[in-house]
């Protein structure tokens, strides 16, 4: 793709063509250069001006065809250019008067979004190449300089405060921020996240004036990670009962308990730590506190890692918590400590879409890609009907993501109370991470033996995707929640009919109309459990085609819309046919007596 060329003013001049004696104040100009020992190049410093040039130096111009894609500065978006040169990885630089420079630096320290994305997938696709490559993502961990390569373009200042040094947090940015890590790995996008959704939003919603710039600083500058440690070994779905308590004392507040599966044990710089307060006789309450806990405070023991079925660049394992916790670390909720958990959980879920993303692009290239260079029969893959269903599936997916990417922007800002969006988060996360593990056993299927590898991303893909649909709500709860809200609302307005109230909800309006006839149903309110979760993955498939539909409406491209409506039509009315099965197998308990084929088998 061609880049912007360089302004006239900002093209190079290499540095050996200005003699030795000269590099003092080459054209009676001052100067201040950055370049990469790598190249074996010495450093040229001034006080005002930037002359910094790729050259003819031995390595630059690979370097710059590894980095940037092509080794030629007319190719090159300057900002891009610029942040990689001040960020001390300079292979190229430029030759400008104090003034220019000055802007370039301004340019560089604050640059346009697109700039900051480009610039990151670069870094990115470069620590990948060197520091984690297919071969190295079948072992455990990273690097210990790969999160510097990729941080040093301060991605999580998205998730900042600009009065802290950030982006400003807007919804857009930090979804598009784990889009692009997502094209190139999940458990990147997940590290992203993680951070972002799970520890700096609620930091900021919530922490003191103080602490907030205690860590803020440390994230920016200091390329800190942070994490959450909700779960424990007897409560997982089951939160709200945790057994990691706390007690106030003269020092602090007092945490004691145990956590495990979060991500990035005995990684993390930071802690959000989830306690219930002990009470005089020794019982918990019922609401959950939060607490900022850091490494200097000690305190938290890894007893165990665990070997994770995917996502090998995270750790997680088991902690034992005995710490003490100054008192000003502890978040102060503007209501109470269960709705600052469902705002924090709410949030995180509805911004899952923006980690399925780049993952469900990424698998619709690897497939088209497959599909248009791998021949059998004499043609090429694509050219099978089979082969053109499961695409136009995988392609749905990826149009129901941008559609719900959409809608997130609109609702999941830090200043939104997200407490109450339980039924819309609930179905962007359940119905995209449900879409991300069948788009990947599909795009499996499509590449056969070649995928079937841990060191190829599609079979990784299948692994790696997984667990999204466990952590933070098992989908199959969510569906039921899903179905419990719905019904819910449709007594509050004395509605039997499913599809009268969907033509009117709000969340739904949109979409009814292209299911008419599987709607028209009149739903019993006390359904079984295995109904309710029928209907949920309905309901929020249904959500889903709301959301693509507005999608539309705003001008998104239609043969992409209509496509996407299709393949969310069927899938529906698949559901709801299902639904519409009364049957009700039960599990046979002591299967084994009298039920071994042999002894139905003629002479045996």
């Amino acid at each position: 793709m061609r880049r912007k060329p360089l302004p006239t003013a900002w093209r190079c001049t290499p540095l050996n063509a200005v003699s030795s004696r000269h590099r003092t104040e080459p054209a009676g100009l001052p100067v201040r250069v950055y370049v990469s020992h790598t190249l074996g190049a010495s450093s040229w410093r001034g006080e005002n001006g930037l002359f910094i040039c790729s050259g003819p130096y031995t390595h630059s111009a690979p370097v710059l065809a590894g980095v940037f894609g092509t080794s030629s500065l007319e190719l090159i978006d300057m900002p891009i250019l610029l942040r990689y040169t001040v960020s001390d990885h300079c292979t190229t630089a430029v030759k400008a008067s104090p003034s220019v420079y000055e802007a370039l630096m301004a340019t560089a320290s604050n640059p346009s979004f697109e700039s900051f994305i480009a610039d990151l997938q670069v870094r990115i696709r470069s620590a990948l190449r060197s520091h984690y490559t297919d071969s190295r993502a079948t072992e455990r961990g990273v690097p210990a300089d790969f999160f510097d390569r990729v941080f040093a373009a301060a991605p999580l200042s998205v998730f900042v405060p600009a009065r802290f040094g950030g982006r400003g947090q807007r919804v857009h940015e930090c979804l598009a921020l784990l889009e692009t890590c997502s094209y190139e790995s999940l458990p990147l996008a997940l590290t992203m996240g993680i951070n972002g959704a799970l520890f700096l939003q609620p930091v900021s919603k919530f922490a003191g004036e103080h602490v907030q710039r205690q860590v803020f600083d440390r994230f920016i500058n200091h390329k800190a990670l942070g994490g959450l440690m909700i779960t424990e070994p007897e409560f997982g779905s089951d939160a709200l009962q945790m057994r990691t308590s706390f007690r106030e004392t003269d020092e602090g507040y007092r945490v004691r308990g145990t956590k495990h599966w979060g991500g990035l044990t005995g990684h993390a710089e930071f802690w959000l730590l989830t306690a219930r307060g002990q009470t005089p006789r020794g019982n918990l309450e019922r609401s959950i506190s939060f607490f900022v806990w850091d490494k200097s405070l000690q305190g938290i023991e890894v007893e165990e890692y665990y070997d994770s079925l995917g996502l090998y660049m995270i750790p997680y394992g088991r902690n034992r918590i005995d710490t003490v916790i100054p008192h000003e670390r502890r978040l102060a909720p503007r209501t109470g400590g269960v709705r600052m958990l469902l705002d924090l959980l709410h949030r995180s879920r509805l911004q899952f879409p923006g980690m399925a993303m780049g993952f469900l692009k990424r698998l619709l290239d690897e497939a088209l890609e497959h599909t248009r260079t791998r021949a059998v029969g004499g043609r090429p893959l694509l050219e099978y009907d089979q082969v053109q269903d499961r695409l136009a599936e995988l392609q749905a997916t990826y149009t129901t993501c941008s559609a719900m990417c959409a809608y997130t922007t609109q609702v999941a800002g830090v200043e939104n109370d997200c407490s109450a969006e339980a039924l819309p988060a609930n179905a962007l996360k359940s119905v995209i991470t449900d879409m991300m593990q069948s788009a990947a056993q599909s795009v499996l299927q499509l590449i056969g033996a070649q995928g079937y590898r841990l060191d190829r991303i599609v079979g990784r893909s299948v692994v790696d995707s997984r667990p999204f649909q466990i952590f933070e709500g098992s989908n199959d709860i969510l569906y039921h929640q899903i179905s419990e809200a719905v019904l819910k609302s449709m007594e509050k307005v004395t509605e039997r009919n499913l599809y009268r109230f969907l033509r009117g909800f709000e969340l739904t309006s949109r979409a009814a109309p292209y299911c008419k006839s599987a709607l028209d149903v009149s739903i019993d309110p006390s359904l079984p459990q295995r109904k309710m979760v029928e209907l949920g993955r309905a309901l929020g498939r249904i959500i889903s085609l709301h959301m693509v539909v507005s999608l539309g409406d705003r001008g998104y491209r239609r043969d992409l819309i209509d496509n996407c409506s299709m393949m969310l039509q069927r899938e529906i009315n698949t559901l709801l046919t299902s639904f519409s099965d009364q049957s009700r197998p039960a599990v046979v308990e002591d299967y084994e007596a009298e039920s071994s084929w042999l002894s139905f088998v003629a002479g045996v």
